[in-house]
Formats: structure tokens, C-alpha cells, sequence
């Protein structure tokens, strides 16, 4: 456990951090040779982790294990050692440059089909979502229309013009008033109707 932490460690700050510090001093002072010594270690190391993930998983039972990790990174940084551009030069610029077309090819081959997919994928997601909006919305409208109709003409009139509500006793005087006014008009409407014809 602590050879594992200490390994974790080692590998952040001495291969993660210090050659991204050193990275940028490369390209800030626009030094050609540091900048290419600095781009096979990236490459190294991006290896390294791929295999790291595997290696963790089978081989991390084998005694010194970890100390062989902290090694192999110091060896990889070391100016004296140079590891990173000794495997660089002996064996992935090798390895890359009789394989480069057939890797372009297949990364070509792979961003066209993941735009495809992504196209797929994102144009069934759309309908997915219309479809749901769509009948949220229905959904929505019919609760709507049942809540107005459970609204009775006495519920909608006891709301005033500024929409607060009137008291109950108050409504109901108020109606009885307006019904009665409307039986007096409809009244006074059929006999002048009568008198007029009796004429």
C-alpha cells in the first residue's frame, strides 16, 4: 500500500508535473531541440500510462513492482540516461513510421463512422425529446381544460378585478340582488310587451 502511493506520487509530480513545467519553458523560449526532447517523452509516457492501466491490473502481485514504476519514470526523465529518446528512436519512431498510413487510414475510417453515429444517436435523442414534449404537453392541456371545468360560475364570480376573493357572504347577497334585478327587468319587459299589445 504506501509502494503504491508513493508510486502514484512519483509519477505525478516527476513524470506528470515537472515535464509539463518544462514543456512550457520549451515553447516559451521557442528552443527547437527541448521542444522535441520534451515531444518523445510525452509520447513515451502516453504509452507508459496505456500500459500502466494493464500492468496495474495483472502485475502489481510481482514483488517491487511499484519501485520498478519509480524507476522506469526517473530513468525516462534523466538527462543522463535519456530513456525516453532512447525508446523513442529505437523503437516507436520505427514502429510508427512503417505502420503511419494504416493508422490514418483507420482513424479516418473511425471519425467517419463516430460522426455517423453521433449524427444517429443525436437525431433519435431529438425525436425522444420532441415526442416527450409533445405529450407533456398534452397531458398538460387536458389537466388544464379539468381544472377550469371543476370551476363553478359562483367560484369564478367570487374573484374580484384584482384577483382577490370576495367574502362568500358578500357574493351571495350580491347574487340574490342581480337575480333579483333581472326578474324585475324581465318583468317589466313582458308587460310593457303585454300593455303594447292589448293596445
Amino acid at each position: 500500500m504506501v509502494s503504491w502511493i508513493i508510486s502514484r506520487l512519483v509519477v505525478l509530480i516527476f513524470g506528470t508535473l515537472y515535464p509539463a513545467y518544462s514543456s512550457y519553458k520549451a515553447v516559451k523560449s521557442k528552443d527547437v531541440r527541448e521542444y522535441v526532447k520534451w515531444m518523445m517523452y510525452w509520447i513515451i509516457f502516453a504509452l507508459f500510462t496505456t500500459a500502466e492501466v494493464v500492468t496495474d491490473i495483472f502485475l502489481c502481485w510481482l514483488p517491487f513492482y511499484y519501485e520498478l514504476k519509480i524507476a522506469f519514470v526517473v530513468w525516462l526523465l534523466s538527462p543522463y540516461t535519456k530513456g525516453s529518446s532512447v525508446l523513442y528512436r529505437k523503437f516507436v519512431h520505427p514502429t510508427l513510421s512503417s505502420k503511419e498510413k494504416d493508422i490514418d487510414e483507420y482513424l479516418c475510417q473511425a471519425k467517419d463512422k463516430s460522426y455517423d453515429t453521433l449524427v444517429h444517436f443525436g437525431r433519435k435523442g431529438l425525436n425522444v425529446a420532441a415526442t416527450a414534449a409533445v405529450m407533456a404537453a398534452t397531458k398538460s392541456q387536458g389537466v388544464l381544460s379539468d381544472r377550469l371545468r371543476s370551476f363553478s360560475m359562483q367560484d369564478l364570480s367570487s374573484i374580484d378585478s384584482e384577483g382577490q376573493t370576495k367574502n362568500p357572504a358578500s357574493v351571495t347577497t350580491q347574487q340574490a340582488s342581480s337575480q333579483h334585478r333581472t326578474r324585475a327587468m324581465m318583468r317589466s319587459k313582458s308587460e310593457t310587451g303585454y300593455n303594447k299589445a292589448s293596445s
